[in-house]
């Protein structure tokens, strides 16, 4: 996390697939590299298929924590590289 890094909370509790892949990528293009995303949502395949759509785009999952049926997601926009 950088100095100018900003938090984007993304609420899809109760929203069934795909709304919360959908959010989630429409917070991704809004952020910069060091921004942090934070996903929380209750749709189970929405928690498995969030992390695969972090991989695919090469960003960083943070973690996925798990609190009764209810999950947060945690994905950094990866800082750009020089060189």
């Amino acid at each position: 996390m950088t100095a100018n890094s900003k938090t984007y909370i993304v609420n899809s509790k109760g929203q069934p697939c795909p709304i919360p892949l959908v959010a989630t990528r429409n917070a991704i293009r809004k952020a910069s590299p060091g921004d942090i995303i934070e996903v929380h949502g209750d749709h189970p395949p929405s928690k498995k298929e969030i992390p695969m759509a972090v991989k695919a785009l090469k960003l960083e999952l943070l973690s996925v924590e798990e609190k009764g049926n209810e999950w947060i997601i945690r994905i950094r926009i990866p800082l750009k590289k020089e060189g």
